[in-house]
């Protein structure tokens, strides 16, 4: 294989982009398409009359692909998606990334499952982020009426927390610790009309619990979820605690801790606990210390769909243990530890 035809091989990382009308996704996408950002990206949405892509920007179209002047392509989901996905890359040219628009209502639990499950599919690409646009002012609103807003940012890899210009500041920090009840180890970016950096969206490996950890160690650590809070002001904002006051979060976290484990044990319990509680999963991140294993083992799940693999040596000194994050509805905490826990070796 030559040099040149290597990066074709690469799978393309794709972005999942979930969020209520209204919350920013169409300036978001409008912004990708027409932003002069040098990358080509794959747009595809539900329907382009959301959109409303200027026709200045389009150079072709041929009804199903929208090429715009930026060099980025639109095209909408016909009927399935992996279809969809299949007639990009038989595009001549290399797409950058790709970035698919859910509908509003959706819940994005089918179409990250679709990265996963689809063999060609998964081949060419990867799930690189599940991202959240979420409207500031109108969340509380969504939350009380709607399972899907809860849904989408207990899925989301990131959340961009938008429109902050239209809330106050205890608002907005009320909002933000909902989102944190909500879903502790999401990456949260306060926006403006979208004004969040491509590169915080787009090619992130946030999914990719290996990279994820990479870039942020303590991606897991369930005693400090204010790593990432962006707190100045020296006080130690324990928000999580009192997101109760702001509405009934159906959604639980459940963050599980324990030494090193038996393999013959652990495997089995969490392909069991997956099996029985997977409808109530929607997400599942852990960091496993196998017993007589030099390297740290990684889990994540999207409902019943669970992946591990290997992620690097535990460094020297570094304290051998297991973590496991799940967020999800009616799960019980107290048989979930303790069965856990019995995994120990």
């Amino acid at each position: 294989m030559s040099e040149a035809a290597a990066p074709n091989t690469a799978p393309l990382p794709v972005t999942v982009l979930t969020g209520y009308l209204g919350s920013g996704k169409t300036t978001l996408l409008n912004r990708i398409l027409s932003e002069d950002h040098g990358k080509r990206y794959a747009v595809i949405v539900n329907e382009f009359g959301e959109i409303g892509i200027d026709n200045d920007l389009i150079v072709e179209s041929d009804e199903e692909i929208y090429e715009m002047n930026n060099g980025c392509v639109c095209c909408t989901v016909r009927g399935d998606l992996i279809r969809t996905v299949e007639g990009l890359m038989r595009r001549p040219g290399r797409f950058d990334a790709i970035l698919v628009e859910t509908t509003g209502l959706a819940d994005p639990a089918p179409v990250a499952q679709t990265f996963f499950m689809d063999d060609d599919v998964r081949s060419k690409t990867r799930l690189d982020a599940v991202v959240a646009l979420v409207d500031a002012k109108h969340l509380p609103l969504r939350l009380k009426d709607s399972k899907e807003a809860e849904d989408q940012i207990a899925f989301a890899d990131v959340v961009v927390l938008n429109k902050t210009d239209l809330v106050s500041a205890e608002e907005l920090a009320q909002v933000e610790a909902t989102v944190r009840a909500i879903n502790p180890s999401a990456r949260i970016h306060k926006t403006e009309r979208s004004g969040v950096e491509l590169a915080e969206v787009l090619n992130r490996g946030a999914f990719d619990l290996k990279r994820a950890l990479e870039n942020d160690p303590h991606f897991l650590d369930a005693d400090d979820h204010d790593h990432d809070h962006h707190d100045h002001d020296g006080h130690d904002h324990d928000h999580h605690h009192h997101a109760s006051d702001i509405h009934d979060v159906t959604v639980q976290s459940i963050s599980l801790r324990a030494g090193e484990m038996d393999p013959k044990k652990f495997f089995p319990w969490i392909e069991k606990t997956t099996q029985m509680d997977g409808p109530n999963i929607l997400r599942l991140k852990g960091i496993i210390a196998l017993k007589d294993d030099p390297e740290r083992y990684v889990v994540q799940g999207v409902h019943m769909i669970l992946e591990g693999d290997h992620q690097r040596a535990w460094k020297d000194g570094e304290k051998h243990e297991s973590r496991l994050v799940l967020i999800g509805r009616d799960l019980d905490t107290e048989r979930l530890k303790r069965t856990f826990e019995a995994c120990q070796a």
